[in-house]
């Protein structure tokens, strides 16, 4: 209420997830001419980071949807990381046009009408591959990706810990890779780079984990002083009029 009101500009939130998105979409509303809200999440790559949106904020999506996640995603991913042309993709089975359920097909067509800086399909296996800024997906499968990804974080280094702690030798190589560890540790940890923005709601909305630190709160803060500084929100609202696809005005022939 209080950035409706204009006495904020950000909501910052640990909290639940569901809850922040009804409060966001009840009290905020959503961006002139966008169909659905859509919650993007950043996955450290081989390089930087990657955008995986949708990840959880519409499990059953329309091809209208998924094209305009593309659209609100390479604007966010080129004034959050100052990348000058985002590169986005549509996860698929394969990277031919012909795979994919009938939502995959019906959004393939409607991106590569309408987005020059989109490159066709990603399969699951070049996610964290520098091949895409932006990995365009429903929400179901996107939350899957995420959790999956997370899981095998965790899940690797514990592995390793154990497999350092055998023998000497690998006491004595772990410490000689300290710095290489921490790198390591860094890119990909969660708390590096804070939540992930509630796309499309006309207002900064900031989902964090639950399990948030201070610093990942912190590097949040930043992302909505991203947002907020480089209007992003406008920008998006620009884009889809310019390209001629604002919701409400286009759902009968695009959905």
């Amino acid at each position: 209420r209080m950035i409706r009101d204009g006495e904020a500009d950000a909501f910052v939130s640990a909290g639940s997830t569901g809850a922040q998105m009804a409060a966001s979409l009840l009290t905020l509303g959503r961006i002139k001419g966008v169909s659905r809200p859509a919650i993007g999440a950043f996955l450290p790559r081989e390089s930087g980071v990657v955008l995986l949106i949708d990840v959880g904020a519409n499990a059953d999506c329309k091809p209208i949807n998924l094209l305009q996640f593309g659209i609100m995603g390479g604007i966010f991913i080129e004034y959050a990381t100052n990348l000058a042309k985002s590169r986005v993709a549509l996860l698929s089975i394969g990277e031919e046009k012909s795979k994919g359920n009938e939502l995959v097909l019906a959004a393939h067509d409607l991106m590569q009408k309408h987005l020059e800086n989109f490159i066709g399909n990603i399969e699951g296996r070049d996610i964290l591959h520098d091949k895409a800024d932006v990995i365009v997906t429903d929400g179901f499968t996107g939350n899957v990706v995420l959790k999956f990804a997370e899981s095998i974080v965790g899940i690797f280094g514990n592995s390793l810990k154990r497999r350092i702690k055998q023998n000497l030798f690998s006491l004595t190589g772990a410490f000689l890779m300290r710095p290489a560890f921490r790198a390591m540790k860094r890119a990909y940890d969660y708390e590096e780079y804070g939540g992930v923005p509630l796309l499309g709601i006309d207002g900064i909305s900031i989902i964090c984990h639950g399990s948030s630190s201070a610093k990942a709160l912190k590097n949040a803060i930043h992302v909505a002083k991203i947002m907020g500084e480089k209007q992003v929100n406008k920008h998006i609202e620009e884009e889809l009029s310019a390209r001629g696809l604002l919701w409400g005005e286009t759902q009968s022939s695009q959905a």
